[in-house]
């Protein structure tokens, strides 16, 4: 494969961090705190505390609202999953990730506001629209991740991924106190309609997202042309290059064994972090002001679990940093289990904030240390972002079964089988590391 050249400097490295920074409002308020619990509120009738009834019809067909919401956003990724390959070839050949980039963020960000006419009496439009805004979030995110080893030296990674998470977390909780304000007290703004201000947080998503993405899209360089013309087809090259990266896999034994760890736990992270606010809301009864204030703790605390990870991998390497995290995790599940008062789940909140962006931030700059020194980024991360999502579709595919026939605290235990066998095969990972005399 062809050598990558890499332009590194700190105003371009910032500008790479501001797409966190716009595109985590996305995931703050629509992924987790005012789209679920808006959902929720409207798709579950009540009586007093009690739920009299929490199914909903789509298409005709009848299922629990969390169970069409796990569903429905597996349903995304699974689409990313497919299309991500094709569009990385095309990208690796024409040099032109950043267009791709932009198309997802655009129609990700229109989606987001499509969800302001989202209504009880508009179910299907809602889902749809929720389904396209992930399927344009994680979109972007495919080309966004493929530029880190583009724009920072190996050495720079992690801090630079750290700082985009950091970023990410900075913007996101911005957006969302403005939403707080008139979301809480929509008296002092004069608005009557209880639907209003959720809808508006979904438009002022959109409009944040796509606005703050043009600082991005100014700084970054231009990607180059790949020198070789696809060997396939174009549109079918992409599974290929999969194919190619899968080979050089074998290689790679370090790499190899990460990615299936990387795959196993990243169905129990992306699933916990999907779910939490349903869980809360449908399980122990919290309040949305409740939620959004918790939402809004782990968002601030993980800020700084990102930061630490990244200093305690310069000491103690990327892979035992991981696994140690990995390990919280498991804890965090068996805790969600018994969990049952507000106080509880505000503590186990709190560590998922301080695990959650550092085995995100650690996830992304190990795999691009360890990937080869190549022209091919987007093929590679492609094969990253494939991984991923095809675990986040499997986790949450998984989940809304498991809460459909039994309860979300069952799905909630179940999800530890996912994290002990990543930590399994990361130890493995481990293990060959040390034979190889590879420093990470």
């Amino acid at each position: 494969m062809e050598q990558i050249t890499i332009t590194s400097n700190k105003s371009v490295h910032r500008a790479w961090s501001m797409y966190d920074w716009a595109n985590s409002a996305y995931n703050l308020v629509i992924t987790s705190t005012i789209f679920p619990a808006y959902y929720n509120a409207i798709t579950t009738v009540k009586e007093g505390h009690k739920i009299v009834s929490d199914t909903v019809s789509f298409f005709g067909i009848k299922l629990k609202n969390s169970t069409l919401f796990d569903y429905s956003i597996a349903a995304a990724y699974l689409v990313i999953a497919l299309l991500s390959p094709i569009l990385s070839s095309i990208a690796d050949y024409k040099g032109n990730k950043k267009r791709f980039m932009q198309l997802f963020c655009y129609v990700g960000s229109l989606a987001c506001c499509g969800l302001y006419f989202f209504k009880a009496n508009t179910l299907e439009w809602g889902i749809c629209c929720s389904s396209i805004a992930a399927l344009g979030y994680c979109g972007s995110i495919v080309f966004y991740n493929a530029y880190l080893p583009e724009i920072a030296h190996e050495h720079e990674r992690d801090k630079v991924s750290a700082q985009g998470f950091a970023y990410g977390y900075i913007g996101s909780v911005l957006l969302q106190l403005i939403c707080f304000v008139y979301v809480l007290n929509p008296e002092w703004f004069g608005i009557i309609d209880p639907t209003f201000a959720p809808r508006l947080s979904f438009l002022m998503v959109g409009i944040w997202w796509v606005g703050f993405a043009q600082i991005t899209f100014f700084k970054l360089p231009k990607s180059k042309p790949s020198e070789k013309r696809p060997g396939h087809n174009i549109l079918s090259n992409g599974f290929y290059e999969l194919a190619k990266v899968w080979n050089e896999l074998k290689n790679m034994p370090v790499l190899k064994r990460y990615l299936g760890a990387f795959f196993f736990y990243s169905m129990g992270v992306q699933t916990v972090m999907l779910a939490a606010t349903l869980f809360g809301s449908k399980e122990l009864k919290l309040e949305t002001s409740q939620l959004i204030a918790t939402i809004l703790v782990i968002q601030l605390v993980a800020i700084a679990g990102a930061y630490l990870m990244a200093k305690l991998s310069e000491r103690f390497g990327n892979l035992p940093v991981i696994l140690f995290v990995i390990s919280i995790w498991i804890a965090v599940c068996i805790a969600a289990y018994y969990i049952h008062t507000a106080m509880q789940f505000y503590v186990v909140a709190g560590v998922v904030g301080l695990v959650m962006g550092g085995i995100q931030s650690l996830s992304r700059s190990t795999y691009s240390k360890l990937m080869p020194y190549t022209h091919d980024t987007t093929s590679f991360f492609s094969f990253y972002d494939v991984t991923e999502k095809i675990a986040i579709v499997i986790g949450m595919i998984s989940f809304g079964y498991i809460d459909q026939v039994l309860d979300m605290r069952s799905a909630i235990i179940a999800l530890i089988v996912f994290f002990v066998i990543g930590a399994a095969i990361l130890y493995l990972a481990m293990i060959k590391q040390k034979d190889k005399r590879m420093t990470l």
